[in-house]
């Protein structure tokens, strides 16, 4: 098959990630596959995964008319049977050209918290989480499938090195690091990052630990305030900022324990370090065998009643506490990974997928592409107008200076 994956954007972001080695390792099963998107930090990691870059032209609308045809010609040029897009931009910019006039088979992922209205009824999903797919299938999509996040469990393993990047810190040999791997973003992030630095300051009053922030954007300056006031208070640095790292599994590796959410968390588990999982409204819950269960229905992720940040510290403390129990958590976690999120399964799973759509025939829904086409006309009028994007943009500077 030749198939096309396309993900929302090429910013170092964990659903990318995903998105491009999953690309490979179909790749790897004997298909021809190509990434296509807006040129971003991630074109180097398409390349170091062997894999041909088809660059979109960028546009400020979604869908795009320039990339619905450039989509189309790309597709007929390189006679593709599948297109992969993640999330609904992508989804339409296939829809509208490649699917309904090219007939190539088209599917989405969709590993948002929820699946937007711009997403065609008649697209098959492919969600994150069971979840997630119980909502799709209520909101009326008629062909919704899991696919849980992939992790390379080759590649992120128990026997990465870390110890350089706790010498890099200065750690004494009595000292513990709590790491989170995360875009510093006001959105889906922020609320979490801001309780992982409070929680490591509360500790960092009775026991040696510092907290390691591998990540770039948006809300660094206003982190780095919030990790200043936990330094004074402490009388000691205890936040450190690593910036954003394309290969973070040294960083992953040095933790005695990492805070996280998503892939991220995943990944931690690979390398074999227990984790505690945040997510939104102050959510935070430890990966453990009692609580396995929950997470593989709800994503590892979460939402919580934006109650104070004493079950993060409880967890924290609990895991720094006892070394054994780290030991036993970090097995478990490898352990669950490579039996349920490993990197082949899924590729396997992906390409008997992608097999049922370049068999059958676009359908093409007369209603469905009248729906669709209206609400995202609809949609890209709210976005642009000029108030919206005043009103967010100061509701943006607000979360920031709080």
């Amino acid at each position: 098959m030749r198939i096309i994956v396309y993900p929302h954007d090429l910013a170092v972001g964990g659903s990318q990630i995903n998105a491009i080695d999953l690309a490979a390792a179909v790749r790897d099963l004997g298909h021809h596959v190509f990434v296509y998107g807006i040129p971003g930090p991630l074109v180097g990691h398409i390349a170091n995964r062997g894999l041909p870059f088809i660059a979109a032209p960028a546009m400020q609308y979604r869908p795009a008319p320039q990339r619905i045809a450039h989509l189309q010609a790309t597709s007929r040029r390189e006679h593709i049977d599948v297109i992969h897009g993640y999330e609904w931009p992508p989804c339409l910019d296939a829809y509208f050209g490649a699917h309904l006039i090219g007939r190539v088979g088209l599917t989405c992922t969709v590993l948002s918290m929820a699946v937007s209205p711009l997403v065609p009824r008649s697209v098959p999903l492919l969600m994150g989480t069971e979840d997630l797919a119980d909502s799709a299938r209520h909101a009326g999509h008629r062909s919704v499938s899991v696919l849980e996040p992939p992790i390379d469990v080759e590649a992120d393993h128990p026997r990465i090195d870390g110890s350089a990047v706790r010498a890099s810190l200065g750690l004494g040999a009595d000292e513990q690091l709590v790491v989170t791997v995360s875009r510093l973003a006001v959105d889906l992030k922020l609320d979490a990052l801001e309780r992982a630095i409070a929680a490591v300051g509360a500790i960092a009053g009775r026991r040696p630990v510092r907290l390691l922030i591998v990540g770039g954007g948006e809300a660094e300056r206003h982190l780095r305030s919030r990790a200043a006031d936990v330094d004074a208070a402490c009388g000691r640095q205890v936040v450190h900022f690593a910036g954003e790292q394309l290969d973070p599994r040294a960083y992953y590796a040095a933790a005695d324990v990492v805070v996280g959410m998503g892939s991220s968390a995943l990944r931690a588990m690979a390398i074999g370090r227990p984790v505690v999982v945040q997510g939104e409204h102050g959510f935070s819950l430890a990966c453990e065998p009692s609580t396995f269960d929950t997470f593989l229905r709800q994503g590892f992720w979460g939402i919580g009643d934006d109650g104070p940040i004493d079950p993060l510290v409880a967890d924290l403390d609990r895991l720094l506490h006892d070394s054994a129990l780290r030991a036993e958590l970090g097995e478990f976690g490898r352990r669950s990974v490579v039996d349920r999120f490993a990197l082949r399964h899924a590729a396997l799973r992906l390409e008997a997928h992608y097999a049922d759509l370049a068999e059958q025939p676009a359908a093409r829904r007369p209603l469905d592409v009248a729906t669709t086409a209206g609400r995202a006309a609809a949609a890209e009028l709210r976005l642009h107008d000029p108030r919206r994007q005043r009103l967010l943009a100061r509701q943006r500077k607000l979360r920031l200076t709080t």
